[in-house]
């Protein structure tokens, strides 16, 4: 470690601890060279990977964009706020753990659709009709029947 008074590479560690979030690690600093004192901290660092979009361009994932997506297809639907806090974090932790450095934004796109698909029907179709880009009424008659199943047979 970099004295940050005299630029000497030389450090030495004199203290280590906990933070109190415990989320860090503080270590006290002397500088071998001119004894001066200072502390640094070691957190993680966890990078959520760009979202390539369908035209090739990238951008950083926006977990702001991510909930509103989310509020859109779930306004006026009887889902908690927790519910939709689990879902957001579920998401971020499959993007996190894929350990890929770039994610197709169909990719992201998915994962939404199937965490809606868990909280809630409606919201669902709503999103994949955009998502999905639906065209006509058949293709929402399509997937609503994945929901109910086969049409009845008339007699």
């Amino acid at each position: 470690m970099k004295c940050p008074f005299c630029q000497h590479e030389e450090t030495q560690v004199l203290d280590t601890r906990v933070s109190e979030e415990g989320d860090a690690i503080r270590r006290r600093r002397r500088c071998t060279h001119c004894d001066k004192r200072f502390t640094t901290f070691e957190r993680i660092e966890l990078a959520m990977p760009v979202v390539v979009k369908k035209n090739g361009s990238r951008t950083e994932f926006d977990p702001v964009k991510l909930r509103a997506s989310l509020m859109l297809a779930l306004r006026k639907r009887p889902v908690s706020a927790e519910a939709l806090d689990e879902a957001l974090q579920r998401i971020k932790e499959k993007l996190l753990s894929s350990g890929e450095r770039e994610v197709l934004s169909g990719h992201v796109g998915e994962l939404v659709m199937r965490e809606l698909k868990r909280l809630d029907k409606i919201a669902y179709i709503r999103f994949a009709s955009v998502y999905k880009s639906f065209e006509d009424v058949a293709e929402f008659q399509n997937m609503i029947e994945e929901f109910s199943g086969p049409p009845a047979r008339k007699k």
